[in-house]
């Protein structure tokens, strides 16, 4: 190869789509930055190459965006979250870019498949499900629109970990996605701040009279910044995503090296650095809940201190910190970021406790994504007194002011001030959520339904003290990521009909309305449906060894494994349409693929049972010569962002099947529908409102309503009484009990069994089977008249347009963070 590298290349050179700049670029990137001649690169090496080359245009265009804002003086909103589920970046990038087809180009003269460079890219480690993938989509409407924002997070070096299945069962691995390097990234040396632990209170008078506590002896740790810039789709803005890595305050102790103990010299060094290890440690020990409450405290106190420190160079004075900034807590998760903005504001500027108070109020405001009371965090006292004892102190603080507010609107009422208060008196634990209400300006459910029950059922008492605090904001999704990217034929598709528009503004898709019933496009909307199962089909049978049908109707649940979310009930589904072909009942029964692919919880033994059993089943299904193609299942190991844009697009039926009333939103049932898979769920989450877009005739809802479930569990549910009653449910559950998918090990499902009949049915599994099977069977029906079929899946695509994260974006700027739009 002919290599002409321009020591006085300057990265403004050349258009983004002017071949000839870009490849000079490339190379130059190649030999300066990666340090490899190109006639021997490998695949490996031109994917750094290109990301580099792509860093450097985020890089400038972070540079500008900053300056801009800086320029009006805008008014910001720093996002918290504990998960950023960004995926892979690269074909990302050049999407958002406009650069795909001129680096397609480029490769390909230099004899580079594009295609094999992305798949060298590993997906970010930085989350694990809907809690991180709307960051991630709300990232990519802040930059796509243009809103000052920042976003702050942790570093994993692990990530929470890769999924395999061995024996039917979850095995976790570290998930070493930094192994080779993040070429995305910037570190950021210079962005340093001290987090403190453990050590005690010491209380002493000023010169003023004022007595201030002191926080002594403490066990520091040190927090590095890594600066990760966010494209938006066509926009020069670009969001910055700031993440933390622990560095510990002393790597190496001298003395106990030299003496031998080489271990116990870098023991400090090894204890401070499992802060960034990895996401959600186990906490079934009591060291593994230390281990993420420091966690937590670790990311919030270097996002409040960077803020501050950014915030002093722009602008100066404190007293105004309410009117230049916002800051969104991502679930209960950053809530230590209000008494660590108070322990600042107090303790290191020396601002009375009214004022920062005040000031504190005025900035955060949080987004709860739970309704299950257990999900609801919560922290030990004892807990709390060791390692962050001022805070602690503060919380203490906080809690005693506000129960004197509580008590002049509801006087003598004891009840009332024990619900409400920060301080669980029978545990003894802080209440996270209560916190997080108290400190926040606003308080945001992520669907209809949700905001609804937080107000009415799991937080009436603060919506009585606060009215004008809680609002509801659906969640949404970045069709740029889930349709233009996932699945680029269905989108090419939308363009020629409805233009380029809906890339900007989802409600554009609606124009497809006009095609539902235009058989040529039936005919091309359904082949790019086939090549998308296909292509699932040649994964599945590569990876797994299993065959399955590309004709077959492909029922896909993807979701974290959780009780709530009914795998459980999928299967009992499963199990009974197994019986009925067995039994010669199913000629009626159209021919399926049943996909399920999810992580669970490490210490979560019921989701990892789950899992199990799903792999069991399928042990004995696909192996079962008399039922042949008519019904397979397959676990697809290792979820992820990848994985999902493999699934999604290949996806006839959507499973969203929740217990109602559990299920905050959920973001998989727009993405499902979004590519066409027609949803079967419960009125749970924004299923609600997706019924309402679509309409009842282009849905399949089936179980009880959030009030039945509450009416029935009032009234005394006895799970019992549906086993007894129902033959083919009595016969499912047996045979998961009695060892027909376990035969090695018959009693292995009890559990799951005595959860259902002895353990009350929490979720409500046994109420809603009937219910579920007969509409199971609707959906039979409707496939096979694969017009109307076809019919169904087109509204609902068009439909979609309101389950855009540009939507939520735009309703969070407005009702939340006061923040707009400025253009580089």
């Amino acid at each position: 190869m002919d290599i002409h590298v321009d020591p006085q290349f300057t990265p403004e050179e050349g258009p983004l789509t002017d071949t000839r700049a870009i490849k000079r670029r490339l190379l130059d990137c190649m030999v300066h930055v990666v340090g490899r001649d190109p006639d021997d690169a490998t695949e490996r090496d031109w994917f750094y190459a290109l990301a580099y080359l792509l860093r450097g245009i985020l890089g400038e265009r972070l540079m500008s965006t900053a300056r801009a804002q800086h320029r009006v003086g805008a008014r910001r909103v720093y996002y918290l979250s504990m998960e950023y589920l960004i995926g892979r970046r690269l074909h990302k990038t050049l999407l958002d870019l406009g650069m795909t087809e001129t680096v397609r180009d480029v490769l390909s003269e230099l004899g580079v498949d594009i295609d094999a460079v992305a798949g060298i890219e590993f997906d970010a480690a930085l989350g694990n499900g809907g809690l991180g993938r709307l960051a991630a989509c709300f990232l990519d409407s802040l930059a796509t629109h243009g809103y000052p924002g920042y976003a702050y997070g942790i570093r994993y070096e692990f990530g929470m970990f890769t999924q395999r299945v061995e024996q039917g069962q979850q095995v976790e691995q570290p998930e070493n996605w930094l192994r080779y390097g993040n070429p995305w990234e910037f570190e950021r040396p210079g962005a340093i701040y001290p987090v403190r632990f453990g050590g005690r209170l010491v209380r002493a008078k000023e010169e003023s009279g004022v007595e201030r506590p002191r926080w002594v002896d403490t066990d520091d740790v040190i927090a590095m910044a890594f600066d990760m810039p966010i494209s938006g789709y066509r926009s020069t803005a670009v969001t910055n995503l700031r993440l933390w890595a622990a560095r510990s305050s002393r790597d190496l102790d001298l003395k106990n090296f030299n003496e031998g103990n080489y271990i116990e010299a870098v023991r400090d060094k090894t204890v401070s650095e499992n802060l960034s290890k990895v996401l959600y440690p186990n906490d079934a020990t009591e060291q593994g809940q230390q281990l993420r409450l420091r966690q937590e405290y670790f990311f919030v106190s270097a996002s409040i201190q960077d803020i501050l420190s950014r915030y002093a160079k722009a602008h100066g004075d404190l007293a105004e910190l309410a009117d230049h900034i916002a800051i969104q807590l991502n679930d209960t998760h950053p809530a230590l970021a209000i008494p660590e903005l108070m322990r600042l504001l107090v303790d290191v500027h020396g601002m009375p406790w009214r004022q920062a108070w005040e000031i504190t109020g005025k900035v955060f405001s949080y987004t709860n994504h739970t309704l299950l009371p257990e999900a609801l965090e919560t922290w030990p006292i004892h807990m709390l007194e060791s390692i962050l004892p001022r805070h602690l102190d503060i919380v203490f603080q906080i809690n005693e002011e506000f129960l004197k507010r509580v008590h002049t609107i509801a006087p003598g009422d004891v009840g009332f001030l024990r619900r409400t208060s920060l301080i669980e008196d029978h545990s003894r634990r802080v209440r996270m959520a209560h916190l997080a209400i108290v400190g926040s300006r606003k308080v945001n459910g992520v669907a209809e339904l949700h905001a609804d029950i937080l107000k009415t059922q799991t937080f009436p008492d603060f919506d009585r003290l606060y009215p004008e605090k809680f609002i509801g904001i659906t969640n949404g999704i970045t069709h740029r990521r889930w349709l233009t990217q996932a699945n680029p034929e269905l989108s090419a598709l939308v363009t020629d009909h409805v233009g380029e528009g809906w890339k900007r503004d989802l409600t554009v898709i609606e124009g497809l309305v006009e095609k539902a019933d235009d058989p040529e496009f039936h005919q091309r909307f359904r082949s790019i449906k086939l090549r998308n199962k296909e292509r699932l089909a040649s994964v599945i049978d590569s990876r797994l060894g299993l065959h399955v049908d590309p004709a077959a109707m492909f029922d896909v649940q993807i979701k974290r494994i959780h009780e709530y979310k009914r795998q459980l009930l999928n299967l009992l589904h499963v199990i009974s349409r197994y019986n009925d072909l067995r039994d010669g009942k199913g000629d009626d029964l159209l021919p399926r693929v049943v996909i399920i692919s999810g992580k669970a919880a490490p210490g979560y033994f019921m989701a990892k049972l789950v899992i199990r059993l799903v792999n069991d089943v399928a042990q004995a299904i696909n192996n079962d010569k008399a039922i042949g193609e008519r019904l397979k299942v397959v676990f697809i190991p290792d979820y992820n962002v990848s994985a999902a844009e493999l699934i999604i697009p290949a996806s006839d039926l959507s499973e969203q099947i929740s217990t109602a009333g559990t299920e905050a939103s959920g973001t998989g049932n727009m993405k499902l529908a979004l590519n066409g898979s027609l949803t079967i769920g419960t009125l749970d989450g924004a299923n609600i409102e997706i019924l309402e877009e679509v309409g009842a005739e282009n849905i399949f809802i089936f179980g009880l309503e959030a009030d039945g479930v509450e009416d029935l569990r009032v009234r005394g549910y006895d799970p019992w009484k549906y086993y007894q009653k129902d033959p083919g449910l009595k016969r499912v559950i047996d045979m998961i009990g009695e060892g027909f998918f376990s035969p090695d090990d018959p009693s292995r499902y009890q559990p799951l069994v005595e959860s259902l009949l002895k353990g009350g049915d929490r979720y409500f599994l046994l109420a809603d089977y009937a219910s579920y099977l007969a509409c199971q069977r609707r959906v039979d029906e409707a496939f096979r008249d694969s017009d109307e079929w076809t019919r169904k899946a087109i509204l609902n695509v068009a439909h979609m347009g309101k389950f855009s994260s540009d939507r939520a974006i735009h309703g969070y700027a407005r009702d939340v963070w006061d923040i707009a739009p400025i253009r580089p």
